[in-house]
């Protein structure tokens, strides 16, 4: 099975998404391709958070976006090559353009083509629910943040979207491929 994987500019969770990612690989071994797509603040959290490396140690590709287009993950998604494409974590940002119908990041580009091929999109918007978050900055601070309203409402309109799976946390990205997983053994 192959699954892309796109990482949006957000911080919040992108650790506790890396661990459970290395463990579906771990379990899955052999039997699972996961590339990675960083989008161009995906690409800046990934070094702030110093996992560049360790994406490329471990995950059979990483691409970085030059453009909407670029890498045409929009056209393999589109041609099947890809059981699903999971975005996690997502931003604010991520989550609204989709709401919306904007696709100028590769992100956005890819769910969205992603959607009219029937491909799942799985994503997990960081702000998933209006009130108050505790995130892990580079260096292990933490950080208090309100997650507002308007955020949690968008991530609500997602999920009366045709195509698009919001989950919100990182444990459930787990069960994701082990649903896949039993669809392709099929």
């Amino acid at each position: 099975m192959k699954v892309a994987w796109g990482i949006t500019g957000s911080g919040d969770k992108i650790m506790e998404t890396l661990d459970v990612m290395k463990a579906v690989k771990e379990k899955h071994g052999g039997g699972l391709e996961v590339e990675v797509f960083l989008s161009k603040a995906g690409k800046q959290v990934a070094k702030y958070y110093g996992i560049r490396d360790e994406l490329k140690e471990v995950f059979e590709r990483v691409w970085e976006e030059k453009n909407a287009n670029s890498p045409f993950l929009a056209g393999r998604l589109q041609l099947g090559e890809f059981a699903f494409f999971l975005v996690a974590p997502a931003t604010s940002n991520t989550v609204a353009k989709l709401v919306h119908g904007i696709s100028d990041t590769i992100i956005t580009n890819s769910a969205i083509q992603a959607m009219k091929a029937r491909v799942p999109v799985h994503i997990m918007p960081v702000d998933y629910r209006e009130g108050t978050v505790v995130t892990k900055l580079p260096g292990g601070r933490t950080m208090e943040l309100r997650v507002r309203k308007e955020d949690a409402e968008y991530v609500s309109r997602l999920e009366a979207m045709e195509g698009i799976f919001p989950f919100e946390d990182p444990g459930d990205i787990a069960r994701l491929f082990k649903n896949a997983s039993e669809e392709h053994s099929d």
